[in-house]
């Protein structure tokens, strides 16, 4: 998120009820590992457009992300899509149709759960993704990378319950 450091915005007294946007126009750190990952995957050069929201809480990531449509598609041709991209993925979960993502869901999970449609007016892909960014963050990684290289099943050791229901 918005780091630890001591400062009165990021103070729990001063965030309750209260969501800010920060690092806004292009200049938050990641943003840079997000063109580089999403147009090695796209196989052309992307633009991205990051806005991250502190929220008031402990742990999760709910990211609202958008992408122009190259042609024609529908929502039912997108999830196909998604659903054949992630059917392998023990930790990816594309939620029923209906169903959205909720940080709730995965807090305290390896999982990430994802929701998709189509804006036909704006031809824009709309995806809703949630994750606990501490489970399924760096030590997520990590120990799913491990499990890996030491052909041990790549769900050893990682939870696949949340901590509530």
């Amino acid at each position: 998120g918005a780091g630890r450091k001591v400062a009165p915005h990021l103070l729990g007294s001063e965030v309750m009820g209260s969501a800010t946007a920060y690092g806004v126009g292009g200049v938050h750190r990641h943003t840079p590992e997000l063109i580089e990952h999403l147009g090695g995957a796209a196989g052309t050069d992307v633009r991205v457009s990051f806005t991250p929201v502190l929220a008031p809480m402990s742990r999760g990531i709910l990211a609202a992300c958008s992408a122009p449509l190259a042609g024609d598609l529908d929502s039912a041709a997108a999830r196909s899509v998604y659903d054949k991209a992630y059917a392998d993925e023990p930790f990816v979960t594309v939620l029923p149709e209906d169903a959205w993502p909720s940080t709730g869901s995965v807090l305290g999970s390896n999982f990430v759960h994802l929701q998709l449609s189509v804006d036909a007016d704006a031809q824009r892909l709309i995806v809703i993704v949630a994750l606990d960014n501490l489970t399924k963050g760096t030590a997520g990684a990590a120990i799913q990378s491990a499990n890996l290289a030491l052909g041990l099943p790549e769900t050893a050791g990682l939870p696949s319950l949340g901590l509530a229901p």
